[in-house]
Formats: C-alpha cells, structure tokens, sequence
C-alpha cells in the first residue's frame, strides 16, 4: 500500500524480451466511506463515531499533519449503490478499551469496491462482485444463527484483535457439529483484513443476502461489511486469523471450535 517497490513478472514468446515496467500509482488518501463505512458516501460526518476516534490524525502514521476538511469526501469515485442495505453494526462491550481506536457505526457493504489506491486509475480491477462459484452454495440449508464479530485495533499501540481482544486475552468461537449459520466481519479499522478460517468453507453473500462466492479467505475492507455462511462440517479446533501475517502476530487471531 505505501508504493515503495514492486513485483515484475514477464510472460514472453522468447527468452530475454522485456516489456516496460509501469509507473508506480501514486499513494492515495483514505476517502471518507473508507474511515466511517455507508455514512460517509455523502461526505457527512454524521456516521463517525466520534469516541472512538481516539486521536486518529495522529495515530496513522503519514497523517500527523493532515487535516480533515482537506480530504476529498467524493470517495475517490467508489462505487456506491444507495439502494444497497444499511446496516447497523453491533460493537461489543469488549470494543471499548485501548485496543480499539475506531468504530464504525453504519458500515458499508458494497461488494464492487476495488479499494483504495485502485479506484479510477484506468484499469479493470477485479472485485468480489465479479466472482461466481458455479452450482451454487455446498449446503442448500438457511443458517440456524448468526455471529457478528468486528475487526479491530489500535495504530498507535499497533495492536490488532478481534472484537477489541488480542489472541490470549479471547475465548474460542464455538461452533455445534453440522450446524449452518452465519458470520458477519465488520471491520473497524483503516486497513483491509483477509481472514482465513481453517479447516471451513465461507461461502460470501451479496448485499441482497444470495450466494457469492465460496473462498477460504474473505477480504474485509476498511469500514465495510461482509457476511459469509459457513456449515460446521469439520470437527476439531481450527485457526481464524487476518492473513497479513504481522496483524496475526499482533493479535488477530482467534479459535474456532468445532465440536
């Protein structure tokens, strides 16, 4: 994200022929909807959670000397569906402590959002909305309950957790044997979080509620809203962490129990 360096791979007809390396893309500000989710499609602030922002100019770093009115509030021409659901997240009480510097309150929940830094840069991007698993889900059965958890940290402690606890201060996700229900990432930080569950199939929604994708690791971007069905077919204690593996060593890590 910071665009320091990049990675070349060459597909050629001969040995040694070399196309030119693109420029690097300019960095690019996070846009409101980024940072405060559905509510910030019209540049308001009236979705921010204001107790939660904790000093956020100062806590990502880069951002110490900007200010906020001189952020383009147009969303760097996100994509944004008002007829999409608005949906209110549902924070624990473990999110209100120091390892949670930010809230969303109205995330966001398009699926055709390339993210930031890849938006209108005269490029076709691939988007979870251009994903279709053929046949469709593996379990045809509506889900018996739901989970919401929340993607959350701290960049100025540089902390990372879910529902506002590191791995070991947390208790394992339980799942009951056979059961279809239904998990809900809402992420509440400024970066892109991919969870890997081990072990389970997720099996994305769209924002109407109907069948995606099936992956074993969902994107969650900043201030969006993601829900996924999954049926507890594999018994045993599986890993669920962020797949940035720094933000993994740094507590976003959780168990999930199968039993």
């Amino acid at each position: 994200m910071d665009r320091t360096g990049y990675a070349r791979g060459t597909l050629a007809p001969r040995q040694g022929m070399e196309a030119e390396v693109p420029a690097v893309d300019m960095p690019v500000w996070l846009s409101m909807a980024d940072m405060m989710g559905a509510m910030g499609q019209d540049g308001g602030m009236q979705g921010m959670n204001h107790g939660a922002m904790g000093g956020m100019q100062h806590s990502m770093p880069g951002m110490s000397g900007m200010k906020m009115e001189g952020m383009d509030h147009s969303a760097h021409g996100m994509s944004m569906d008002k007829s999409q659901p608005m949906v209110r997240a549902n924070h624990a009480r473990t999110e209100y402590g120091p390892s949670v510097d930010m809230r969303v309150d109205m995330p966001r929940t398009n699926l055709d959002d390339p993210g930031v830094g890849l938006r209108d840069n005269g490029r076709r991007v691939l988007t979870y909305a251009d994903l279709h698993t053929i046949g469709g889900p593996l379990d045809k059965r509506e889900a018996e309950r739901e989970i919401e958890l929340h993607l959350t940290g701290n960049m100025e402690r540089y902390s990372w957790s879910l529902d506002g606890l590191e791995f070991g201060r947390s208790t394992p996700v339980h799942f009951r044997y056979g059961e279809r229900l239904r998990v809900v990432f809402v992420n509440d930080t400024m970066m892109t979080h991919p969870m890997h569950l081990h072990g389970l199939w997720s099996e994305v929604e769209n924002p109407q509620g109907g069948f995606q994708v099936r992956k074993h690791t969902v994107s969650v971007q900043p201030a969006q809203r993601v829900s996924f069905l999954l049926t507890a077919d594999a018994l045993g204690r599986w890993a669920w962490h962020c797949h940035l593996l720094y933000h993994m060593e740094a507590g976003m890590f959780r168990e999930a129990v199968v039993a």
